[in-house]
Parts: C-alpha cells; structure tokens; sequence
C-alpha cells in the first residue's frame, strides 16, 4: 500500500483496515510526493487515526501499523 500526493483516500483506509484485520501487522509506503504537505510522523499518526490501529513503526518512508489489541 502506497500514500501518495493525494493524501490517504477513503478507499485506501478501507484497504488498510481490510488487510490488517487479515494479516494484524502491514507496512505501508509514504512516497515522497507525499511530504510536500506532511511530515512522515504526522501521515503515520493520520494513518492509525484513521483506520483504527497503531503505529509500531516509522522508518524512512515505511510506516509499519499493527491492529489495536
């Protein structure tokens, strides 16, 4: 799963909720065009917002959610 210019859309938290009640942990992919708006810590805190998890990791430009327990 990607993050790109757009931002996090709805059906990409639809995707992200979807494959972490499958799989529990995921990683996910900022892309730099993304950092023109954000800084990586603040889309990975959107990102467990958002889809209801948290945030285990940020390295580089991958983010790394588990499920909430």
């Amino acid at each position: 799963m990607w993050i790109g210019k757009k931002g996090l859309t709805e059906n990409q938290i639809r995707e992200i909720e979807k494959q972490l009640k499958k799989k529990r942990l995921i990683k996910v992919k900022i892309l730099k065009s993304a950092l023109i708006s954000q800084k990586r810590e603040e889309i990975a805190e959107t990102l467990a917002e958002k889809t209801r998890s948290k945030v285990v990791d940020v390295r580089g430009l991958i983010v790394t959610l588990s499920q909430k327990d």
